[in-house]
């Protein structure tokens, strides 16, 4: 991605932040969030005219948190790369990796306990069947989205605010994120139809900002067919077609 990057935007500094890279992936949510922020915080501080922030896979949901969660952040463009903005629910290759012994009906069995929460995927882990235990006991992405009421709600939503626009990228073939849609903020409602973004009750509720957002023309999405999960960070069209306007 950096070589397109730099084949169309000749000049352009692209900062790569090599961490939690492989299994350390797994580690929770939180912590990534943490050391994300520390490491993009030196690179905003030495970009004082803004940067853009392109984050891919559990990476768009990391970016998102670290955007709510940082105060003075100068984010323009926030571009979501087929990330599981609203949770993830399915069984799939990297399911069977993790939990080996586990279905999709099953694994809240695991991610709702204390222990799985310190497991990164537990973290946006959001069974549809089991929505109370959900906001009970997952202490990543309901609080995110603001779902679960907490006293850094407002401050995180003002906060998020202050990104100029969102791009969300994802598509029907991707065949990690569960359902697909969660790239553009849709999810499974408790019959596992998909409900897309402006009927989640997180965007009428303008829980986190993201309905302000949309009503300020400011939230983008593009849908790419054909492009397998591990596919979007190196498919040219998708960079062309997706994220090549946002980096000016």
């Amino acid at each position: 991605m950096s070589l397109y990057i730099h084949k169309v935007h000749p000049g352009t500094e692209v900062s790569v932040i090599d961490l939690y890279s492989n299994l350390a992936s797994l580690k929770p949510m939180w912590r990534q969030v943490k050391d994300f922020r520390k490491a993009i915080s030196s690179i905003m501080q030495k970009a004082p005219d803004g940067i853009h922030l392109l984050c891919f896979s559990q990476g768009g949901l990391i970016c998102r948190a670290l955007l709510s969660t940082t105060p003075d952040h100068n984010v323009h463009n926030f571009i979501s790369l087929s990330s599981p903005q609203a949770g993830q629910y399915g069984d799939t290759d990297y399911l069977k990796w993790v939990f080996p012994d586990f279905m999709k009906k099953t694994v809240f069995k695991m991610c709702y306990r204390r222990l799985g929460q310190k497991l990164s995927i537990c973290g946006y882990w959001n069974d549809p069947h089991h929505r109370s235990q959900y906001l009970q006991s997952n202490i990543f992405l309901p609080k995110l989205n603001g779902d679960s009421p907490h006293t850094d709600l407002r401050v995180w939503r003002q906060n998020f605010l202050r990104v100029k626009k969102l791009v969300l990228i994802g598509g029907p073939d991707d065949g990690v994120i569960t359902p697909w849609q969660s790239s553009h903020f849709g999810f499974y409602d408790s019959n596992e139809h998909v409900v897309e973004m402006r009927n989640q009750e997180f965007y009428r509720n303008d829980t986190f900002g993201l309905k302000t957002l949309d009503a300020r023309g400011d939230v983008s999405t593009c849908i790419q067919s054909g492009v397998k999960h591990v596919q979007w960070h190196s498919n040219y069209t998708v960079f062309m077609s997706c994220i090549e306007k946002w980096l000016t």
